[in-house]
């Protein structure tokens, strides 16, 4: 495991790879971040790939990464996370479509809802996208000023593609 610091202007993310695949995207002081004893030493230069793919996303120069993943989960949330990587930049869906989407039953949106605030690679992952049924920024384990930051610089920046 090894570990990198990035600036961003959401604050200064965290990126945790382990050799081969990104492990982990967290945002300072978000929630579900784990113990940083456990990202291994400090490497800029490893994941510089991924810094620079960032700073395009930033910038207005990206619309999608192609990093190798690999988050840690349950299978269930491996495939809610999936899901997430479908929904098209500056596009929002409800944590009920996704459910729909997924196949399931509305009985499982709060278990939709908890995987999607269980994403260690935010922003890669959009799991930003996936707002209220009423179309209310609700809970981001970022906060959901950064939610709203991320959705309007892809609302923006997607009339520009």
């Amino acid at each position: 495991m090894t570990y990198a610091l990035v600036n961003s202007p959401v604050g200064t993310l965290t990126l945790v790879a382990d050799g081969e695949a990104l492990t982990g995207l967290y945002m300072e002081r978000a929630k579900h971040v784990p113990d940083a004893a456990t990202f291994g030493p400090r490497d800029d230069d490893a994941l510089a790939v991924v810094a620079g793919q960032l700073g395009e996303y930033f910038g207005g120069r990206r619309r999608t990464f192609d990093v190798p993943l690999r988050p840690a989960g349950s299978p269930f949330q491996r495939r809610v996370w999936e899901a997430l990587t479908r929904i098209p930049y500056g596009a929002t869906c409800s944590y009920g479509e996704l459910t729909a989407e997924l196949g399931l039953t509305a009985q499982a949106v709060r278990a939709v809802a908890g995987a999607n605030g269980r994403n260690p690679v935010s922003i890669i992952v959009p799991c930003h996208r996936v707002i209220g049924a009423d179309g209310s920024l609700t809970g981001y384990a970022g906060g959901v000023e950064r939610k709203r930051y991320l959705l309007d610089l892809e609302r923006q920046d997607a009339t520009l593609f």
